[in-house]
């Protein structure tokens, strides 16, 4: 007859064993169940805590999967409940809720396990299979040790088979038995050990410790006492695993000068390897205070160390700088090469600022692509400067992520202690204060927080604020600019443009809340509601007796530099049955420069849907004019500064004299913006530019009103195609 030892045992019986699944979700029961049932496993579901604990009075299970979060009984109220009823069942914590609070209460209540949402199936598993066999492997030793008052046989095959160090020690603390587990988790053999002092194979920091516990705890004689401590590893040098340790006194009637007593003959213990189960506390611990894709700290960190750093500073008079640092183009890069780009940018952000910093300073991920910076115990401001310069200076250089070369710049706003505030949240908002400034300059730079900017921030913060509730409150109006034909004075197209129908202050200017818009990224919400408006609308115009009106749309450098540019701009289209031929983009020099690659595949795209392309702004930008020959562009559109002095001004005349004769050349079309009077007009005639742009034909109007004029102006072009 084939005898199995207690792991076989415990295997074969983990098909047997019972599951209870408690979560206040169903389709996350669901999940747990299919996944389980799967795996030949039983398991039964309980919908809430309430509901979990009456199936645990009702029915025997081995092990319960236990939700944390649950509404009327959370998961620690179970365990409690559990506690008090004296259901032994084995706890795994599956849970969303990883805070190292949570976490470590769970666990000191007993939970063998704890896994976060949402989990990998495989790790799952992997947990619930090795507490099934740590269950069944106690079920089977707790029933063999019945058994073994009748089999001393049975006995040793139980100690040996132990998933657990098995000992005994005289009084003196040297081994007089061991069990074949020492060899399997230690190294050692048996023969090696018996005579020695346990504290032989005791980590030497903890030597004192262990002297102690067996010594004092030993004495005393009250029942069995455990320690956690370090025991060496033979066949690894300098290596040491984590063992829970419980001693239990043997003791013996001892007769002596004719009276009996009892007394502490020797020790009998057991020494349970918990190495993963403290590698993982200290990971659930490292976790929660850092950033695990840089493993920078965290914001929480972050502010314990520098509450710290002021105590500190307090005491001893010392400044404390905070840095706010915001990466300038992220989000391009992010959106252009994907997230796993993205993230290995952070990364090596991460290791940069990490060279140039002390080693007495903090440097945390707050968020996404925002970074905090603690410098303690420096002597002024000029300290913080030296420092913002070198952070801005590295991540000027470029970023090599695979075949791609990516460059980014840095926004860094610096707060003083004690100037720019006196406790952790002030020190930290000023500083983001101050990197907003920045942002608003031009980005790449530093700012020192200053008293004046509150005033501006209370301001900035109020019109934000209004912006995302016009948004909401559908507060924005399209305008339409004339295009004018410089030959007939007919109209041929119309610029879309926003103006702002303010409840209190009344029509608000792009002036007044774009810049803004664009720093809070809002820009693109406000631009995509102007072009779907204006397209819904100009197509009526279309559709009724003027076919041939063109439509002119400005796009903020977010949305151009957007991955899914061309298709949203084609859905839109499509989505509005406006005809592309009728539409023409504009775009700024500086936007098409700042990755041409990119845009001349987008420009192309567009093209080619009969998309027109016009260059706004143009003379104002990039230097170079190369790229007129390699992108598809239609038009040009002279600034308003060039037309401005145009008639009194030289330079500014030979400037649009030298725009109009290229694009003449280069077979473009031509559109002057800022045309306000007839001296102008009549010298933009004479140099054949074709289209006029200006308050000389009137300001941006509702659409009704450009309506009104194009029906009065199509008997007029009747009646020329008729002539």
């Amino acid at each position: 007859m084939k005898i199995l030892n207690s792991k076989q045992v415990a295997n074969l019986e983990i098909e047997n064993a019972r599951i209870l699944a408690v979560d206040d979700e169903e389709r996350q029961l669901l999940s747990v169940q299919n996944l389980l049932l799967s795996k030949g496993l039983q398991v039964e579901t309980a919908l809430g805590g309430i509901n979990g604990i009456k199936t645990l009075e009702q029915n025997s299970f081995d092990l319960v999967l236990l939700d944390l979060n649950m509404p009327e009984m959370d998961g620690h109220a179970v365990m409690d409940e559990m506690a008090r009823l004296h259901i032994d069942t084995a706890v795994i914590v599956v849970s969303g809720e990883s805070t190292f609070s949570a976490v470590s209460k769970a666990l000191r209540r007993g939970a063998y396990d704890y896994i976060r949402k949402p989990y990998d199936p495989d790790e799952l598993m992997n947990t619930v299979s090795n507490c099934l066999q740590q269950v069944m492997l106690e079920q089977a030793h707790q029933s063999m040790q019945t058994r073994l008052q009748k089999s001393e046989e049975l006995h040793r095959y139980i100690v040996n088979s132990s998933p657990d160090v098995v000992f005994m020690l005289d009084k003196q603390g040297r081994f007089t038995f061991l069990n074949k587990k020492v060899e399997t988790l230690l190294g050692y053999t048996r023969q090696e050990l018996i005579g020695q002092n346990y504290e032989a194979i005791v980590e030497s920091e903890d030597r004192d410790r262990a002297s102690y516990i067996f010594t004092e705890q030993g004495n005393k004689r009250e029942g069995a006492w455990s320690s956690e401590l370090r025991l060496c590893v033979k066949k690894e040098e300098h290596s040491a695993r984590h063992f829970e340790l419980t001693f239990f006194p043997i003791e013996r009637k001892i007769k002596q000068n004719g009276h009996e007593s009892m007394q502490v003959v020797g020790t009998y213990g057991t020494a349970r390897d918990i190495t993963e189960r403290k590698e993982a506390e200290e990971f659930i611990n490292f976790q929660a205070y850092h950033d695990l894709l840089t493993r920078l700290p965290n914001r929480s960190l972050f502010k314990d160390r520098l509450n710290i750093s002021l105590a500190q500073a307090r005491r001893y008079d010392h400044k404390v700088a905070v840095m706010f640092l915001d990466l300038d183009r992220f989000k391009v890069v992010n959106d252009s090469l994907g997230h796993a780009m993205g993230d290995r940018l952070l990364q090596q952000v991460a290791l940069r600022l990490e060279s140039v910093i002390r080693k007495c300073d903090t440097l945390s991920r707050f968020g996404g692509d925002e970074f905090t910076l603690l410098l303690p115990n420096i002597s002024c401001a000029d300290d913080a400067r030296t420092i913002a310069k070198k952070v801005i200076s590295i991540l000027k250089e470029p970023f090599h992520l695979g075949e791609h070369e990516a460059f980014v710049g840095v926004s860094v706003g610096i707060s003083m202690f004690p100037e720019a505030g006196e406790n952790v949240d002030q020190l930290i908002q000023n500083a983001d204060v101050a990197m907003y400034h920045v942002k608003s300059r031009g980005k790449d730079g530093y700012q020192f927080f200053s008293d004046a900017m509150n005033v501006v921030d209370t301001n900035r913060l109020s019109l934000e604020r209004d912006i995302r509730n016009a948004l909401e409150n559908n507060e924005f109006k399209v305008f339409y600019q004339l295009q004018v034909s410089a030959e007939t004075n007919n109209v041929i197209g119309v610029e879309a443009l926003v103006r702002w129908d303010h409840p209190t202050r009344g029509l608000v200017y792009p002036a007044e809340f774009l810049p803004l818009a664009e720093e809070t990224r809002l820009i693109t919400d406000i631009s995509n509601w102007v072009f779907e408006t204006a397209c819904r609308e100009v197509k009526t115009w279309i559709e009724t007796d003027h076919p041939d009106i063109r439509l002119s749309v400005n796009f903020s450098p977010l949305q151009v530099e957007h991955p899914r540019f061309v298709e949203r701009v084609l859905t839109t289209l499509r989505d509005a049955e406006f005809p592309a031929n009728n539409l023409e983009i504009e775009l700024t020099e500086n936007v098409i420069m700042n990755d041409l690659q990119q845009m001349t595949k987008k420009l192309h795209l567009l093209a080619e849907h009969g998309i027109r392309i016009a260059i706004d702004d143009f003379g104002t930008g990039y230097s170079s004019l190369n790229y007129l020959h390699k992108l598809p562009i239609h038009t040009l559109k002279v600034d308003q500064s060039f037309v401005k002095d145009i008639e009194t001004t030289h330079d500014d005349a030979c400037i649009v004299d030298a725009i109009v004769s290229m694009a003449h050349g280069l077979k473009l079309n031509i559109i002057a913006e800022g045309v306000e009077n007839q001296a102008q007009l009549d010298y933009l005639r004479s140099l054949g530019c074709q289209e006029i742009q200006g308050f000389f034909f009137g300001r941006a109007q509702p659409g009704y009103e450009v309506r009104n004029r194009l029906d009065r102006q199509r008997p007029i072009l009747q009646s020329q195609a008729a002539s």
